[in-house]
């Protein structure tokens, strides 16, 4: 007897633990179990990069598999022991609550497992019903249609969960440019806006709040909808590796589940700049620059051969070079100067410079026929009307901020107006009875280093 049993065990470990029979051609895998190769072949049909091993699951990373060649000739051997061997059954077939017979149909219109009876049943009268192994056979090959497209909206679940974190990266960073920028203004402005400074504050906190909450939610929603994706996708992976009838139990909810997946939208927003209710001077400073802003550009013909003209003429750098033998006779001669395309011979022109570096400075307008090989100091009796000031990078203000003029023409008034648009300040105007047409003029002093200047244009 001992004999025997040790005999139907030598039996049963060559057989295949998917078909139950005696293994055909057997194949070894990653893990150390043995397999039919047609077996563990259809088993792992339409996986990719993940193999697991249907007896213990271990997930073998390539498809390939060594022939076993001496459990080949054991498994021969074991055949020719006709007597002794025990036909193990393929499966334990689960039974009818109802009927109490063999659940050997399929029904393809309610995704049910039946016996004969409930198939003759008024419940499934005219629906399609198949032998549980053919429908087994084709709905695992939908269920593995099912994967690839999971695993990419796993993938776009993690990207859109990615996209919302840089989003509330954006959001912190552009309320902090906020906060700085209004901190800024009061600063310049505490002495009549500290009260207006903590209603804005309160607005800013109640909307960011509020935009945070919708995008935590939406996070949350996101990350929830990528764990039901991969619960799913493991779900369908198991069933792949179950046999037929289990396979099919309760196959559809996860039919029902895939079908009705919804991939939450990504949660974007435009937050409303806020600002401070300012004096009554500031707003029309800020009226005249959205009024009557010109873009004006830099004449490369006109500059002094120190200075260098960017390829968009909108900045001019002072940089120390010899002359050169042919000079332009348009160009100045005495001066790091240069002068706007544009001139202004009526109407109202407002334009801003942005200086940068160290040294000295001056803009303003000059007449069109103001000399430019004169060995003279520009000024209102020559025709040139401009401001001249020194930046020091031992200033911190100025080396932190470049400083930003404003210029404004108001041609038949007669006035050229001159603004700090860092603190919204005038600094001076010019009154003249102005006849000829008008250039926009810039000019670095000789004794600057490395001195920018930069033609804007933008909303105050």
């Amino acid at each position: 007897m001992a004999f025997a049993a040790s005999l139907v065990e030598l039996q049963a470990e060559a057989s295949c633990p998917i078909c139950l029979d005696y293994l055909r051609d057997p194949v070894t895998i990653e893990c150390g179990h043995n397999f039919c190769r047609s077996c563990i072949d259809q088993r792992w049909e339409g996986l990719q990069d993940i193999f697991p091993c249907p007896v213990c699951l271990h997930h073998c990373c390539e498809r390939n598999f060594r022939r076993n060649t001496q459990l080949c000739h054991i498994t021969d051997i074991l055949k020719q022991i006709p007597t002794m061997r025990r036909k193990r059954k393929r499966q334990e077939n689960p039974f009818c609550k109802e009927h109490h017979e063999v659940l050997t149909l399929f029904c393809e219109e309610d995704l049910e497992l039946l016996c004969p009876q409930c198939g003759h049943s008024s419940d499934h009268g005219g629906h399609s019903l198949i032998p549980t192994e053919e429908a087994a056979a084709s709905h695992r090959r939908k269920l593995r249609s099912y994967i690839e497209p999971l695993r990419e909206q796993v993938e776009d679940a993690e990207k859109d969960f990615e996209m919302q974190i840089s989003k509330d990266f954006e959001l912190r960073w552009m309320m902090d440019n906020q906060r700085s920028a209004l901190h800024y203004e009061v600063e310049q402005f505490k002495h009549f806006l500290e009260s207006e400074q903590d209603e804005i504050h309160t607005r800013l906190f109640n909307e960011e709040t509020c935009v945070q909450e919708k995008i935590n939610e939406k996070k949350t929603q996101i990350l929830n909808h990528s764990s039901i994706l991969k619960s799913l996708l493991s779900e369908i992976i198991r069933k792949c590796l179950q046999t037929d009838l289990d396979l099919l139990t309760g196959i559809k909810s996860i039919h029902s589940v895939y079908e009705n997946l919804e991939t939450p939208a990504a949660f974007s927003c435009e937050l409303k700049e806020e600002t401070f209710t300012l004096l009554p001077q500031y707003f029309g400073l800020h009226k005249m620059i959205s009024t009557f802003q010109v873009d004006l550009t830099l004449d490369p013909e006109t500059a002094h051969h120190n200075l260098t003209i960017s390829p968009d003429r909108k900045t001019a750098i002072f940089q120390m070079r010899k002359q050169n033998c042919v000079q332009n006779p348009k160009a100045f001669k005495f001066y790091p100067a240069v002068l706007s395309t544009e001139g202004f011979d009526a109407g109202r022109h407002f334009w801003q410079v942005e200086i940068g570096g160290k040294g000295e400075w001056s803009l303003g307008v000059c007449k069109e026929s103001f000399s430019r090989n004169a060995l003279l100091s520009p000024s209102p009796r020559n025709g040139c009307w401009q401001i001249q000031l020194w930046t020091s990078t031992f200033r911190p203000w100025d080396s932190v901020n470049p400083r930003r003029i404003g210029i404004f023409l108001d041609y038949e008034l007669g006035e050229v107006s001159f603004y700090n648009l860092k603190n919204r300040s005038h600094l001076y105007t010019f009154n003249e009875s102005l006849t000829e047409k008008l250039m926009p003029y810039f000019s670095i002093g000789p004794s600057s280093k490395s001195l920018t200047m930069r033609l804007v244009k933008d909303e105050c």
